[in-house]
């Protein structure tokens, strides 16, 4: 079943244990009793925006199995204990929409070169990833550690975000420094839109 999420983290929680087994790895999150109210083994979490599965829970963690290729292709090979990571539970279909459709699908990680305040918000400026060119647009969705925001800038080798004080104060982009490495998931309707705007190009270029 597709699970989706909004971008709109719930809560951050904390990286207890990091278990490398013979062909997964295990991390165990520290997490609130509010969030994992009702949450159940099989249930899906984003941690720093990708989606992935309970196999485990007590009233104060849970732990995920993450496929190899996922934590080396991610955040997650960085990770260290205690570190604080983006939670969201996935979106329940009844519920308000208020951010943007998250798939917890990660596209590519980035690095952060440059952080400023403007007033009350915070610029975040990112390395622009050249594979993902065209998804990445003035005025459009991105999720960047499965938090949904707006991108405020795109330049040929960057793009820039900006945080109002609540995600700054209620995610772990604001205490990112220079450097540090980030999740990103572009938006999906503009990936489909490219996608088949690429398909009719080569139809195009197969009749000529």
């Amino acid at each position: 079943m597709l699970k989706l999420f909004t971008g709109l983290i719930q809560e951050q929680g904390k990286i207890l244990k990091i278990n490398r087994k013979a062909h997964t790895i295990q991390l165990t999150c520290q997490a609130s009793k509010k969030i994992l109210a009702d949450y159940q083994i099989g249930d899906s979490m984003a941690i720093n925006g990708v989606c992935l599965t309970a196999i485990a829970k007590t009233d104060s963690n849970f732990t995920v199995d993450i496929m190899p290729e996922t934590f080396y292709r991610t955040t997650f090979s960085k990770l260290k204990i205690n570190d604080q990571v983006n939670l969201e539970r996935a979106l329940a279909f009844h519920g308000r929409l208020e951010g943007h459709l998250v798939a917890g699908h990660i596209d590519t990680t980035t690095r952060l070169i440059q952080k400023r305040s403007n007033e009350n918000a915070l610029i975040l400026t990112f390395d622009y990833p050249q594979d993902h060119q065209g998804e990445i647009i003035p005025q459009g969705s991105i999720a960047i550690n499965g938090v949904s925001l707006t991108i405020t800038e795109v330049q040929a080798r960057s793009f820039s975000v900006s945080l109002i004080p609540h995600s700054k104060d209620q995610t772990n982009l604001g205490t990112l420094n220079r450097g540090e490495y980030v999740n990103v998931e572009t938006d999906m309707v503009g990936k489909y839109i490219k996608a088949q705007a690429h398909f009719t190009d080569k139809r195009l270029g197969g009749l000529l």
